[in-house]
């Protein structure tokens, strides 16, 4: 979906700006790079340095392989990972994830620490001879190596935790923005008229459905949109139906296209979104007056087919 790629997630414009404003007041180089490593903004404030050797072609790839293999890393331990790129220089992977899947990251850093205590071990990400070879043979880039900022390393792991809550944080505003934005202009082809009010035991007039071609499976239909408080079987909707389960079940998906269960998902889903938007009901009650056993079940389907959770569906559909 694009919704799990970054740059389609976010305004690049205003990430830009905001990025470089973040390297301006940490004093670290920032770049933000998607899954694979590859940068979706410009560098903000790169230091000389790394503006010398990303200039190489072929560095800049052990550049962007440090960038991919560190996100990864960071996505794996699901904090900010501090390593030493394969010039030695410290940087740092701000893990940038939706519902546990890497999407990118934000790469700082360009720095060189001070240690308070004993040196303290850093990984070296990508061990490279030739990047090695070049400093030493090249008096330029010692001399552009020397002229890298230098941190405390305390200050390095606060402003990797901020930039850590901050970057995510914005990335999942921004998100569920594009999910529910999204929803509006593509509406289920399946068309429900969820209860009104804040009772949600409602009969057939109040909850209404096209009849379905099939007349045999009217009984069923009827029961479910008589009884929405209830978790309704297949089992039972056969027997209503006076037809079998395996007959039922196949009569109903040539009729409307998806199974019996992933109607009734999407069948109470629909129903909660406007329970959401039009009462104060609290989550909780919702899931038990639709028939869930388990909230966090209701939630889990909920976020499964809208992407967002109940919370944050109510949140952004009624600003």
């Amino acid at each position: 979906m694009a919704f799990f790629n970054l740059d389609q997630i976010l305004n690049l414009e205003k990430w830009q700006d905001l990025q470089d404003s973040l390297a301006e007041v940490t004093k670290l180089a920032i770049i933000t790079v998607n899954y694979k490593g590859a940068p979706i903004t410009t560098h903000s404030k790169c230091t000389p340095f790394c503006q010398k050797i990303r200039a190489d072609e072929e560095i800049e790839k052990r550049c962007h392989k440090c960038d991919s293999r560190a996100g990864l890393e960071a996505t794996r331990i699901n904090e900010p990972y501090i390593y030493l790129c394969h010039y030695n220089i410290i940087d740092i992977a701000i893990p940038i994830t939706i519902d546990d899947k890497y999407i990118g990251a934000v790469m700082a850093g360009q720095v060189r620490p001070v240690f308070a205590d004993s040196q303290t071990e850093l990984e070296r990400i990508l061990h490279s001879t030739a990047s090695m070879e070049s400093l030493a043979e090249s008096a330029e880039l010692r001399r552009l190596y020397e002229q890298i900022p230098v941190l405390n390393y305390e200050d390095i792991l606060q402003m990797s935790e901020m930039l850590f809550k901050l970057c995510n944080y914005i990335v999942e505003e921004a998100t569920a923005r594009n999910i529910l934005a999204d929803m509006q202009e593509h509406q289920s082809a399946l068309q429900t008229q969820p209860p009104d009010g804040i009772s949600v035991n409602a009969k057939v007039s109040d909850a209404s459905f096209e009849k379905p071609k099939n007349v045999k499976l009217l009984p069923a239909l009827e029961y479910i949109y008589s009884n929405t408080h209830l978790m309704i079987s297949l089992e039972k909707c056969s027997q209503l139906c006076n037809l079998s389960p395996g007959y039922f079940s196949r009569c109903f998906t040539r009729e409307f296209g998806v199974n019996y269960s992933s109607y009734m998902n999407r069948l109470k889903i629909d129903w909660a979104k406007k329970l959401l938007t039009e009462t104060d009901l609290p989550i909780t009650q919702i899931s038990d007056q639709l028939g869930f056993n388990d909230p966090g079940y209701f939630i889990k389907v909920f976020k499964k087919l809208e992407y967002v959770t109940p919370a944050m569906y109510r949140r952004y559909a009624l600003e």
